[in-house]
């Protein structure tokens, strides 16, 4: 019915990293406790409403703690990228994930420092106590 990927997170992410306000340092401590949503598939048979909302907020639910009996470490902020030629990022807007900018198109094995791809909405959903620490308390005096 449906699919989801995940796997450790692009290592630099202008949009991110100012939204939880990480210096380089602290991204370098703390990257290992992020996840990257890098597919997300509903086959197009299934017809179920408000399925995708759902799913991702099942998994949101459960992933840290499955992150940790895998390595050893919790999940703190989840984060996906959405095509906005391509798609509306609707699914994500209804599980309570937060638009926090764009892609500057450039990819993570550029060379050339000119954009060569399309740019990308960077939507994430903090977790747990770095949600309350961190994030909340930053975006409540943010307008996105």
């Amino acid at each position: 019915m449906a699919c989801m990927a995940w796997s450790s997170s692009p290592r630099h992410l202008g949009a991110r990293d100012r939204f939880i306000g990480w210096t380089a340092e602290q991204r370098r401590a703390h990257i290992h406790l992020l996840a990257y949503n890098t597919r997300f598939l509903i086959l197009p048979w299934a017809r179920i409403p408000c399925l995708a909302s759902h799913l991702l907020g099942r998994t949101a639910r459960r992933i840290s703690e499955d992150w940790q009996k895998l390595y050893h470490h919790p999940v703190c902020l989840l984060e996906t990228f959405i095509d906005p030629e391509r798609f509306r990022g609707s699914c994500y807007r209804a599980a309570n994930w937060i638009f926090v900018g764009r892609t500057i198109g450039r990819g993570k094995n550029d060379q050339t420092k000119r954009a060569n791809r399309s740019l990308k909405e960077l939507w994430v959903y903090p977790w747990g106590r770095f949600a309350r620490r961190f994030v909340m308390a930053k975006s409540s005096t943010r307008r996105l």
